[in-house]
């Protein structure tokens, strides 16, 4: 993958000292009573004393266990199933946010229809008409489960892909999505380099905490290292190799919060 020219800024994760883990430990409190993401701008990234979201598509994991398992809310789809699929989770429900909600956990929205390899083509793929489509899907989805009419919708690049098939097909999706929800209401999940390219190419927006931008980074394809203005990392990502807790009775990724403002409904009513 080619290196992004403006990544100079990236730095590996820090340990953690005994009063970021108390503060820490507090935000996770509030995080999940309150409902409001609440891990400090300064505080070290991608630790696992951070509040935690979980995500998963087999099925609707009661609010209850989520909950008892520690984490403070879910980042759950707004799209559906690909053909010769069913997957639970897709698209998330309106009675489903209200049992989130109730029991004080945070919801972010995030949008994936195909897969590299799967039954319907990468997303990302399907360029500037595509996103318009996606977008109008996402949006939909969102609303009539409850989402905030300001929130973000973190849309999928789940592929390393180059600089190159960034500004030839990635990006044009992106514009797309920008033209019917517009891009403050455009997040992304990727990789480092994907992250920081819709970041420069001004695609994605911004974060009400000070220096962070609506980018969701996997440590797929990252080399170890965590974008400064990401609000969420998924430091866990499930595998048949590498399984991931289990929450719920099926195994789920683990998303370290990085800013009060990650995106969450409550925040962006």
């Amino acid at each position: 993958m080619q290196d992004s020219p403006g990544t100079g800024g990236l730095r590996r994760s820090a340990p953690v000292s005994r009063r970021d883990a108390l503060r820490l430990a507090t935000a996770v409190s509030a995080l999940a009573g309150l409902g409001v993401a609440a891990a400090s701008a300064g505080a070290p990234r991608a630790s696992a004393a951070a509040p935690t979201l979980i995500d998963f598509a087999q099925r609707q994991i009661p609010a209850r266990d989520i909950r008892s398992a520690g984490h403070s809310g879910v980042i759950n789809y707004v799209s559906t199933s690909r053909p010769g699929s069913t997957f639970g989770a897709k698209p998330i429900t309106l009675p489903y946010a209200r049992e989130l909600t109730a029991a004080g956990l945070v919801i972010v929205s995030n949008f994936q229809y195909g897969k590299p390899g799967g039954t319907a083509p990468s997303d990302f793929t399907r360029g500037y008409a595509g996103g318009v489509a996606d977008a109008r899907t996402a949006w939909q989805l969102h609303t009539a489960a409850g989402g905030g009419r300001s929130a973000p919708v973190f849309f999928s690049v789940d592929d390393d892909i180059d600089r190159n098939a960034w500004n030839t097909l990635a990006l044009p999706w992106f514009r797309g999505i920008n033209s019917v929800i517009g891009v403050q209401r455009t997040g992304i999940y990727a990789g480092i380099n994907p992250c920081q390219w819709a970041i420069e190419d001004g695609v994605i927006g911004r974060s009400g905490t000070p220096g962070r931008a609506w980018a969701w980074q996997t440590r797929s394809w990252s080399r170890g290292q965590v974008h400064p203005a990401a609000v969420l990392y998924q430091r866990i990502v499930s595998t048949a190799s590498n399984p991931g807790p289990v929450v719920g009775g099926i195994e789920v990724d683990v998303n370290d919060v990085l800013a009060q403002d990650c995106g969450q409904w409550n925040m962006h009513p």
